[in-house]
């Protein structure tokens, strides 16, 4: 039971056009079952792609909706969810299709840096962006959280792979999305 996949690939496309709305993503422990056996709820999505729906979706009243305990086995990809800002300056679709998958740029309102987040139904997919958004001149240190080589929304949705390197406007990024999965990146502009 849950929403399939595809959902959250619907929602830039329909309840948001119109504004804002309310949604609360990270979650990182997926499975209801592990609090109570009996429960067959599942999210369906892996954790990289809870962490992309922060900026997939504009949500400027923002909260980490998963218990503390769970962020605290895993505060390396909780991280982001510190890093990531609520509101923002200006958006980009870097590509797109109702249903199926977006990858959405954002600028810190206020600030320099920028957040990307890339998400996918149930199919797997593999998309390379262009950093053509960062403005010339600048270098950032890009912070990428992305599905481990395993992941899968439905049979192992937990791997995260962090890596971090330097970029700048022009580059192009490599992105594999897990079926259900999703990618996050911070770019944290350098002084």
């Amino acid at each position: 039971s849950g929403n399939p996949p595809e959902h959250e690939c619907i929602l830039p496309f329909t309840r948001i056009l119109g504004g804002p709305m309310d949604y609360t993503p990270g979650i990182f422990e997926v499975r209801m079952s592990t609090y109570d056996p009996k429960k067959a709820e599942v999210v369906h999505t892996t954790v990289a792609k809870q962490l992309a729906l922060y900026v997939t979706l504009y949500s400027p009243l923002q909260m980490a909706a998963d218990l503390p305990e769970n962020y605290e086995k895993r505060l390396d990809v909780f991280q982001f969810i510190r890093d990531v800002p609520v509101d923002w300056d200006d958006t980009r679709i870097l590509n797109a299709e109702v249903g199926d998958y977006i990858t959405t740029a954002r600028r810190q309102k206020g600030a320099e840096n920028w957040f990307v987040g890339s998400i996918t139904d149930e199919n797997p997919r593999d998309f390379s962006i262009s950093l053509d958004f960062l403005p010339a001149g600048k270098t950032y240190e890009a912070t990428v959280y992305a599905d481990g080589p395993d992941a899968h929304w439905k049979d192992n949705p937990y791997p995260v792979t962090i890596r971090k390197q330097t970029v700048r406007k022009g580059d192009v990024m490599n992105l594999k999305l897990a079926a259900g999965g999703g990618c996050a990146i911070s770019l944290i502009a350098n002084q």
